[in-house]
């Protein structure tokens, strides 16, 4: 009797069903990475257009986060945080290229300068891993290169491979291996089989489903047949979330070839929001805001023996609290003098969910990222400068031009510095409750400032001379990477 390949995929996560890991051995660490994935792109997370079975398998043989987050709105700033395990004002790292990405004359502030690169100094969640024992690998985008000497062999990983670093001049990948899926994930195969025998911690950092799209022919012509769904009705976005899908099946099929499926911690993410080529409804926004479109993230931790299958968390979490995640699984001390703002996810793996010690999570943006998001707050950027806290149900936005130029805590009532939400009552963010929720607003704004003042946060003061509202928009200024498939 034949048996389908996802029944075969069943049984990966469950401890259960094929024994706990050895209780002698590490566990391996494997993070598999989208880039562009919005939280409403996937089948377990509500989507009835996306097809992606491997991944809703997943989740329903380990732990899903309802409440997950990126530690940035776009790409080269949340994967510092992953990497670093800090926050962007410890990395310096806001934007991809520039913090002034939009027409100048419409910025009321000078935004605080971009770094493109992760600190050689800044010890990653790699050199990390490697210092306690494991073999490293990175397979697909990195992102974090500015200066010489930050490339991810520099930075922990015993190896690296990304399909599109051969030639990085071709406009698009071969038919049957769109935005480089496969390669990838054929290199990360081989780089666990080689090193099946001792400890590993593989990172497969897909460029899918980030623009320009690319898809099989076959997956392209299946959602071109499918009747499209609100707001999601592009079959070529389909069919390259289908074939990222596929990578997910034949990476975690390769753990249960090489026995050591029951020996390895799974977690499946996104570096950011979804794109407006995709609806994230009811969340508000896309990448590039600090609204939850922006930032929210299916998120998926597997481990059999030690997480539940199909057990669930409403804590709020971060990409930041993936490198202490990691040490902790390990067995490995933080590196001596390492600041880490993420916080272990372990207390929540057990069947009896602990809890987190921290009261709340941040976002910082001290610049301007250009065109507008679905239901955003600003007609021309997708964000201007803002801090932003999330604290049980309540988030808090701080803009910093209002806040810097429009009499700051004394103007509340009418400078719209602050906008506070409930999210738990209001997940789209409809409903502002800055001026009918005094207390708690100001509450929360002392926990930020607070936060601000000790991680040393630079907020924008200086007024923009160019500042011009009454004239055209000056022309765009995205930097170099304007014309870049990696342009966030």
């Amino acid at each position: 009797m034949k048996i389908h390949a996802s029944i075969l995929l069943l049984g990966l996560c469950l401890g259960a069903a094929a024994g706990a890991a050895a209780p002698d051995r590490r566990p391996n660490i494997l993070l598999i990475l989208a880039d562009d994935l919005g939280y409403k792109d996937t089948g377990f997370t509500g989507s009835t257009y996306y097809e992606t079975p491997n991944i809703d398998r997943l989740a329903a043989q380990g732990l899903v986060f309802n409440q997950a987050c990126a530690g940035a709105g776009n790409c080269a700033p949340s994967r510092a945080c992953l990497h670093s395990g800090q926050y962007s004002p410890r990395t310096g790292v806001y934007a991809v290229g520039r913090t002034d990405r939009g027409p100048r004359n419409l910025q009321r502030l000078v935004a605080i300068p971009n770094r493109e690169d992760l600190a050689l100094e800044n010890v990653t969640v790699a050199e990390a891993m490697k210092a306690a024992g494991y073999v490293t690998g990175l397979f697909g985008k990195w992102h974090l290169s500015g200066e010489p000497g930050t490339k991810p062999t520099q930075q922990g990983f015993d190896e690296y491979f990304d399909s599109r670093e051969i030639n990085p001049n071709r406009k698009r990948d071969e038919p049957e291996d769109p935005k480089g899926i496969y390669s990838l994930t054929r290199a990360a195969c081989a780089f666990m089989e080689k090193n099946k025998d001792r400890p590993f911690f593989a990172m497969l950092s897909h460029h899918a489903i980030h623009s320009a799209l690319e898809a099989r022919p076959a997956s392209l012509a299946k959602f071109k047949a499918k009747p499209a769904a609100p707001g999601q009705d592009n079959p070529l976005y389909a069919g390259c979330v289908y074939d990222l899908d596929d990578s997910v099946g034949i990476i975690l099929q390769k753990l249960a070839d090489l026995g050591l499926a029951n020996d390895t911690l799974v977690v499946f993410t996104s570096d950011n929001g979804g794109t407006r080529q995709s609806s994230q409804e009811p969340l508000r926004g896309n990448k590039g805001c600090y609204y939850e479109g922006g930032v929210r993230e299916p998120f998926i931790a597997c481990w059999p023996g030690r997480i539940v299958p199909g057990t669930q968390s409403d804590v709020p979490v971060s990409n930041v609290d993936l490198y202490p995640t990691f040490l902790a699984a390990a067995g490995a001390a933080a590196p001596a003098g390492k600041i880490l703002d993420g916080e272990s996810l372990l207390p929540l793996f057990t069947p009896k969910a602990g809890t987190l010690q921290r009261a709340a999570i941040f976002w910082h943006f001290p610049g301007y990222l250009d065109d507008p998001v679905t239901r955003g707050r600003d007609p021309v950027f997708r964000t201007r400068p803002v801090t932003v806290m999330r604290a049980g149900d309540w988030k808090i936005h701080l803009y910093h031009e209002e806040w810097v130029l429009d009499g700051g805590r004394e103007k509340l009532a009418t400078n719209r510095a602050v906008e506070l939400y409930n999210l738990a009552r209001d997940p789209g963010e409809h409903h502002d409750l800055a001026l009918t929720e005094p207390a708690k607003r100001d509450e929360l704004l002392g926990t930020m400032l607070q936060w601000i003042k000790g991680t040393s946060a630079l907020i924008p003061h200086q007024p923009n001379p160019a500042y011009e509202p009454n004239t055209p928009p000056t022309k765009h200024n995205k930097g170099k990477e304007a014309s870049s498939d990696d342009d966030s």
